[in-house]
């Protein structure tokens, strides 16, 4: 693999002064002897990616920890190289959550574990296209067999919680660490047992780090994720228009990765966007006009108004990946 251009006199200070950013606060270290060439190339280019962003919003006073980024290079499906920037943070993930739930709802339908029925594909769609919590609740409810309400006494509530945590333990059985999936979405607040379970502190609330979300994207869009006619099914909920005309600071099309796709001829965007009044986070499948094909996922915490943080992360990682060959 060859390097055009200025990106290759970039890479090539990056990695003689050994600079890797990492979540201790950007100091340097010696990357791994034994990563590829590819790995160490794409992972200075998420490197390049972060401190262009972290740059660009310092005057917005953006911070290291408050910036993640997950990059998988699928341009040979068969052989994904995965590189990250702060990736294995634990992060509240919003309604990205709802790609797991998605996930999770069809292996239980693939499994018969549950009925396909018009009101359970309703719910479905509207939680990934229109982000409804309300249909997350629904989807959270029949996946886990659990229903909020008043608080019930501890045994209860023990066992309760277990059937709570299937989620949980389906993406653990799959390898997936350092995660938690098994709350519900909320416009407002959680009450009762719900409440509850998320623990005074908010303990138990969801969590997600960009390696687990990237790489749960990268199943679906390869066709890995339960089976491939499923996979094609969850894709299909997940194909966003970035070319409409919505101003909607909320559209999952236009208002998040999909930005840095403005006036591209050919590209496609699949994602699921998650966004609060402290975050904002979006996962991308992407496909180029010359070939390249990626999963971006980046999360912001304490920036959830500046929509311009996500598609700089993706400029920088389309005019890299670009150059390269």
């Amino acid at each position: 693999m060859k390097l055009k251009s200025n990106f290759t006199l970039a890479i090539a200070c990056f990695l003689s002064i050994s600079i890797c950013l990492t979540a201790s606060g950007g100091e340097s270290t010696q990357p791994p002897s034994n990563i590829t060439e590819s790995e160490r190339t794409l992972q200075s280019l998420v490197d390049q990616a972060a401190r262009t962003t972290l740059e660009k919003f310092a005057d917005k006073n953006l911070k290291q920890k408050q910036l993640s980024i997950t990059l998988i290079d699928l341009r040979e499906p068969q052989r994904p190289v995965t590189v990250s920037y702060r990736g294995n943070e634990r992060i509240y993930p919003a309604s990205v959550v709802k790609l797991f739930y998605l996930a999770a709802a069809h292996r239980w339908l693939e499994d018969k574990k549950i009925n396909d029925t018009p009101e359970l594909r309703r719910s479905l769609k509207d939680m990934i296209v229109d982000s409804s919590n309300e249909a997350t609740q629904y989807i959270l409810d029949v996946v886990t067999h659990t229903t909020g309400g008043y608080e019930l006494l501890p045994k209860e509530m023990e066992k309760w919680q277990h059937q709570r945590n299937a989620v949980n333990r389906y993406f653990t059985s799959l390898g997936y660490t350092n995660i938690n999936v098994n709350q519900k979405t909320f416009c407002e607040d959680a009450y009762g047992r719900e409440s509850v379970s998320r623990g005074p502190k908010g303990e138990n609330r969801n969590k997600l780090t960009t390696d687990a979300t990237a790489r749960l994207m990268m199943e679906i869009a390869t066709g890995k994720s339960v089976t491939p006619q499923r996979s094609a099914q969850m894709m299909e909920l997940l194909k966003r228009d970035y070319s409409n005309k919505s101003k909607d600071a909320e559209d999952q099309g236009r208002g998040f990765t999909g930005i840095a796709l403005a006036g591209s001829e050919g590209a496609r965007l699949w994602s699921k966007a998650g966004w609060t009044s402290t975050t904002r986070h979006d996962v991308a499948y992407i496909e180029l006009p010359d070939g390249n094909k990626f999963v971006l996922a980046t999360f912001t915490t304490d920036h959830a108004n500046e929509r311009e943080i996500i598609p700089t992360v993706a400029r920088v990682v389309i005019s890299g990946l670009k150059d390269l060959r």
